[in-house]
């Protein structure tokens, strides 16, 4: 398997079958497209082909953005981490997370780089950095740059997740059900559910209550579900076993260089902006009530996520919106 088909074939479980000892790993890892049903679920696909997409229309305010990092400590943010262990994070832990602000382990701290103040995940240990307060309707800027240590021998991996809601750790005993603007190369803007592993290791008994709906084309050249972004293509509900989706093209920099990462979400939509460039948009975001029925999901926190990789974080602010901007593909001269 390639370093690429591992990563995005196994978002949260190839890594650590890479490391794992034996039996720490449950037998049902992610869908590999291997079943009828699988199949079935993207047989009505569209073929893919790259487009030339641009962002206009963009939302405008008067005020400043507030920054939420302050240039100086971590106030305004609580942290939360997995176990001690990580390679047992998908399996059958021999301890409980470590949990909440006691990162004694400096996962997450504020150094300098590049000349000026930048968060740190050091990427040893599984767990994120989460926003006290929750948003709704914003537009969030952050700019991320890779360090150079990884921690399993795998492609680098991270994430922004956003309207995380629910119990701490409770996806695995590391993250809150969230959406994902994941941060991996090649895939910068993917979009994936994280739901509530309720201590089950195992993605079929995952409770999938994060739900999306994406406009999608089949691209064979990405693993199984091989969907990517495609503007205007077949609106498709994210739900295992296609339950991620891909960026719909590469606008991730060379390694090394700074990236940035808009994030507009507004009502039960929200639109992956890299670099510039959009590469996702999804409507319909739900969650589940206590009862169990399905609700618009609208508002939450937001997590800068540890996981296996050295990240660089600076220049995070957020700004409240009334719409979302306009994604156009650009027309030939």
């Amino acid at each position: 398997m390639s370093a690429r088909h591992c990563i995005l074939a196994a978002k949260f479980a190839c890594s650590l079958a890479l490391v794992a000892p034996a039996g720490a790993i449950a037998a049902d890892g992610p869908p590999d497209g291997s079943t009828p049903e699988q199949k079935a679920a993207i047989a009505k696909d569209p073929a893919y082909r790259k487009q030339d997409l641009i962002l206009t229309n963009l939302p405008r305010n008067r005020a400043a953005p507030k920054k939420l990092f302050n240039g100086r400590d971590l106030t305004g943010w609580d942290s939360w981490l997995g176990y001690t262990v990580p390679a047992t994070t998908y399996g059958t832990p021999s301890s409980a997370p470590i949990g909440l602000n006691h990162d004694t382990y400096g996962v997450f701290k504020v150094v300098q780089e590049d000349g000026a103040p930048a968060i740190y995940s050091s990427g040893k240990l599984f767990g994120g950095l989460i926003t006290k307060e929750a948003h709704r309707n914003y537009h969030l800027h952050v700019e991320y740059k890779w360090g150079a240590n990884t921690w399993m021998p795998m492609p680098r991996n991270n994430g922004v997740l956003y309207h995380s809601h629910g119990a701490y750790g409770a996806f695995f005993g590391t993250w809150m059900s969230a959406i994902e603007f994941e941060v991996v190369p090649h895939s910068v803007g993917m979009l994936l559910t994280v739901g509530d592993s309720k201590g089950k290791p195992s993605f079929e008994t995952v409770d999938w209550r994060v739900g999306a709906t994406v406009a999608v084309a089949n691209d064979p050249s990405i693993p199984y579900p091989s969907r990517r972004y495609f503007h205007g293509g077949l609106p498709s509900n994210l739900s295992f076993p296609t339950w991620n989706v891909d960026a719909g093209t590469d606008a991730e920099r060379p390694l090394g260089e700074w990236n940035s990462l808009d994030l507009y979400v507004f009502g039960d939509r929200s639109i992956h902006v890299v670099n510039g460039v959009p590469v996702m948009a999804a409507t319909n975001l739900t969650t589940k009530d206590a009862k169990g029925r399905t609700i618009p999901l609208t508002a939450g926190k937001i997590q800068l996520q540890s996981e296996g990789a050295e990240t660089y974080f600076r220049a995070i602010t957020i700004e409240p919106i009334r719409r979302l901007p306009t994604i156009a593909e650009r027309k030939p001269g």
